[in-house]
């Protein structure tokens, strides 16, 4: 399918559900992400911060997270797809923004993007960045979930389920929105 770059001009006020993903294993760092401290709150805390910041009416949690209520995977070491695949029985129908708990500089305007470009798209990411992306939750988003999971049993890949769900892309305008701090070097540069 052919991609599409979408600017999305005005923001409305369509609301959303913010699903973290934060069950990985984390194996790049050595440690646990989601309670690496920054400005006084864990990474976890700061990416549901974002998505309240950015209007999510509620925020599912992925990945086993007992404080925050989070929704174990039903299959380990299946990546952003399989924890998508658990939280989607707690997910409501509508829009949903999915983001990584390693992005602690995505911006609310980013993810206010995402869900504005629902309107008129299934699935929408920026360009040459499948997280964060914006869903439109239904049967078939359902389906096609669990049909990617089932084709790949060993770990689909997000960019595969996005492409089956005919998704658009968004020029990226802000890097900093995008910076992953997924390993020791680039914590210690992000936190010095």
């Amino acid at each position: 399918m052919e991609r599409r770059l979408l600017a999305v001009p005005r923001v409305s006020d369509r609301p959303f559900t913010g699903i973290v993903l934060a069950g990985g294993r984390s194996s790049r760092m050595g440690v646990d992400k989601a309670l690496l401290m920054l400005d006084g709150r864990s990474l976890l805390d700061t990416a549901i911060a974002r998505l309240r910041e950015a209007g999510a009416e509620q925020v599912l949690v992925s990945g086993e997270r007992p404080a925050h209520a989070g929704v174990p995977d039903r299959t380990a070491g299946l990546g952003p797809v399989g924890g998508l695949a658990s939280v989607m029985a707690a997910c409501p129908d509508g829009a949903a923004v999915v983001v990584p708990v390693d992005m602690p500089r995505l911006s609310p305007g980013a993810l206010r993007r995402l869900v504005d470009a629902l309107d008129t798209a299934r699935a929408v990411y920026f360009d040459g960045h499948p997280l964060p992306c914006g869903l439109r939750v239904d049967d078939a988003t359902r389906a096609a979930i669990a049909a990617c999971v089932a084709a790949a049993p060993h770990g689909p890949a997000l960019r595969s389920l996005l492409r089956g769900l005919g998704a658009v892309t968004l020029q990226a305008t802000d890097a900093a929105d995008f910076e992953n701090v997924n390993t020791p070097a680039a914590w210690a540069a992000f936190s010095s």
